[in-house]
């Protein structure tokens, strides 16, 4: 099960992660996403602390957010990332794409 929590600040958007982002969940967490793409030049942070697993079908929600967040002039960091977690950022290649904090 996936639970998402959206917190808006003034500098940036925060999405925190709590539970497995796999393909059975992809699909409620893509609409959880939406809000995000609204971002317009405010920084998105990807809190992972509380990710406990992230398939090929996450990793593919955090990629189209980029693709979406990058043209307005937004980043996109991840914080909280676990040593899986890393693990899989590394192997997949989707370390270089994101800025950690």
């Amino acid at each position: 099960m996936m639970k998402t929590t959206f917190k808006e600040e003034k500098e940036h958007l925060v999405m925190a992660f709590d539970g497995r982002l796999d393909t059975a969940a992809s699909s409620q967490t893509e609409e959880d996403m939406r809000v995000l793409y609204d971002c317009e030049g405010r920084d998105i942070i990807l809190d992972c602390t509380n990710l406990q697993y992230i398939s090929s079908s996450g990793l593919r929600l955090f990629l189209g957010l980029i693709k979406k967040a990058r043209p307005k002039g937004s980043h996109v960091y991840l914080t909280g990332v676990s040593d899986d977690l890393r693990q899989v950022l590394d192997e997949t290649g989707f370390t270089a794409l994101f800025e950690m904090l």
